[in-house]
C-alpha cells in the first residue's frame, strides 16, 4: 500500500464511491441485485443523525477501498448498548493489506466510545479468508444463525 490508509465516516459525496464497494459487497454474497431503493434509503440512514446505523470507509491516495456498516442496538441481556458489525468489505486490490482489520479496528473504537461493550457480526462458514482474520481479532462463539423471509 502506498500512501497512508485513512479511515473516516462517509460524507454524502462519497456515495459514487461507496456504491461500487457496496455493489461488490452484495455480489460477493450473492445478492445479485439490491434495489436501488434499498440502497438509496441504506445511503440516506448514513446520513441521518437520527438513525443508529452508520458508515466508515478506508480511502487510499483519495479511492475508496473499504467500507463497514454498524449498528448500535439495545438487547435482552445487557444494559449497554450492543454494536453489530453489519457489512465489511474490501476492494479486492487491497485484500491482505490489513484494511479490513483497521475498518474492525475503528468499529471497535467506535462502539467504545458510544458506551458498547461488545461487538458482534456474523459470516458464511465458507468465507475462509476472513475468517482468518476474524479469529485474531474476536472470538467465534459457535452461535448458528438462522432466517425466514416473510
Amino acid at each position: 500500500m502506498s500512501g497512508p490508509l485513512i479511515i473516516r465516516s462517509v460524507i454524502n459525496t462519497d456515495f459514487a464511491h461507496w456504491l461500487p464497494l457496496w455493489e461488490g459487497y452484495n455480489l460477493f454474497y450473492g445478492r445479485n441485485q439490491i434495489p436501488d431503493i434499498i440502497t438509496q434509503t441504506t445511503w440516506s440512514r448514513f446520513c441521518d443523525e437520527t438513525e443508529p446505523v452508520y458508515a466508515i470507509v478506508a480511502e487510499l491516495n483519495g479511492k475508496l477501498v473499504g467500507l463497514a456498516h454498524y449498528i448500535f442496538h439495545r438487547t435482552t441481556t445487557r444494559i449497554d448498548l450492543n454494536c453489530y458489525l453489519q457489512d465489511l468489505f474490501t476492494d479486492e486490490n487491497t485484500r491482505s493489506q490489513g484494511v479490513a482489520n483497521q475498518l474492525i479496528g475503528e468499529v471497535y473504537k467506535r462502539a467504545q466510545a458510544a458506551g458498547s461493550h461488545r461487538v458482534y457480526w456474523q459470516t458464511q462458514a465458507n468465507n475462509l479468508i476472513a475468517r482468518k482474520l476474524y479469529d485474531k481479532v474476536a472470538e467465534n462463539n459457535g452461535f448458528i444463525v438462522y432466517n425466514k423471509q416473510m
